[in-house]
């Protein structure tokens, strides 16, 4: 067994000794590498050496040269430019006699404001729809062949004026439901402000001699209230008389009503009379209006019942207008 272990052992000792080189071998296998490391030391070398293609680089730091901007598209520069269509009545626009409409206005107002009936206005102007008008159309406010430039008058008293009595139960009322203003751009029916009344009197041709008695109106209180505000030009545009409701409203002189409902903002039941071509009056805030468009009325019908309709409590507020002008009523109305 001990021979077999030596034996054993002897074998291994030489597999070493043949397995590890000696140093004779080892000094010539480095001789051998020397050549291929001083190759690889001369490439890295060179590659060092090579100026490299550098990547370009955004240089941020420097100062950007202007860029003069690109001009316009010639088709942009003249382009055809979108003309609005004119209104209707533009080309008289600032003449004597016309009228260019404004936000909110109706006709009824501008007929107020011009000393006319919106009716004759809308005859005037060939108006197809008489509840639309336009903010900006111009539309005239003076009858055709009157000189706008002369204050000519047409008395009412060549007027025929019905002289049955009047009473409340025998004519109906033209309330609210029958007569809403036709405002600019809306619609509204206004084509229905009275109940069926006589045809109104056909528009003059020509322009009517101006008397110096148009001016000599036989004024008359329209109620028995005391004033409870006076006029006060560009605030309050009549006189606010006091009373009660259901108290009688008077027509101030002989007239023809222009117009009876309640389609302007801020008066209520309104009634409007129209004197002569200068004059008209105006009684708001009724209850009950007893009177219809293109009617006739003598000086101190009745035509109302005061109230508070469009108003914080009951009062009539009274207008005189001079050629659609508000002037004070206490200067023209007779003494107390």
């Amino acid at each position: 067994m001990t021979l077999m272990n030596e034996q054993r052992v002897g074998m291994t000792m030489n597999l070493v000794r043949r397995s590890t080189p000696s140093a004779a071998h080892r000094a010539v296998m480095a001789r051998a590498l020397v050549p291929a490391v001083l190759a690889v030391l001369a490439l890295v070398q060179t590659a060092c050496t090579t100026t490299p293609n550098r990547a370009p680089v955004e240089d941020r730091g420097a100062t950007a040269k202007p860029v003069a901007p690109s001009a316009a598209p010639a088709a942009s520069a003249s382009a055809p430019v979108d003309v609005a269509k004119p209104l209707p009545g533009a080309e008289n626009s600032g003449k004597p006699g016309y009228y260019t409409v404004k936000p909110g206005d109706t006709l009824i107002r501008i007929g107020l404001e011009n000393g006319q009936n919106w009716k004759d206005i809308v005859k005037w102007n060939g108006l197809e729809n008489p509840n639309l008008i336009e903010v900006g159309q111009v539309l005239r406010v003076l009858a055709p062949g009157v000189d706008p430039n002369a204050a000519a008058t047409r008395p009412v008293a060549n007027a025929r004026v019905e002289t049955r009595p009047l009473d409340a139960k025998g004519v109906p009322p033209a309330n609210g439901a029958s007569a809403a203003a036709p405002t600019a751009g809306t619609t509204s029916p206004a084509a229905a402000a009275a109940t069926p009344a006589a045809a109104p009197a056909a528009a003059p041709t020509a322009a009517p001699t101006a008397r110096e008695g148009d001016e000599d109106v036989n004024w008359a209180w329209p109620s028995a209230g005391a004033v409870v505000m006076p006029f006060d030009e560009g605030k309050v545009k009549g006189l606010m008389i006091g009373g009660k409701a259901g108290d009688p409203v008077l027509a101030a002189a002989d007239g023809r009503v222009v117009y009876a409902g309640s389609g302007l903002r801020g008066y209520g039941n309104l009634i409007i009379l129209k004197h002569n071509n200068t004059y008209l009056t105006a009684y708001a805030h009724n209850q009950l209006l007893l009177v219809k468009e293109e009617q006739a009325v003598r000086r101190g019908q009745k035509i109302a019942e005061m109230g508070s309709t469009d108003a914080d409590s009951v009062r009539l507020h009274f207008e005189i207008r001079k050629q659609g002008k508000p002037i004070d009523p206490a200067k023209l109305l007779p003494p107390r």
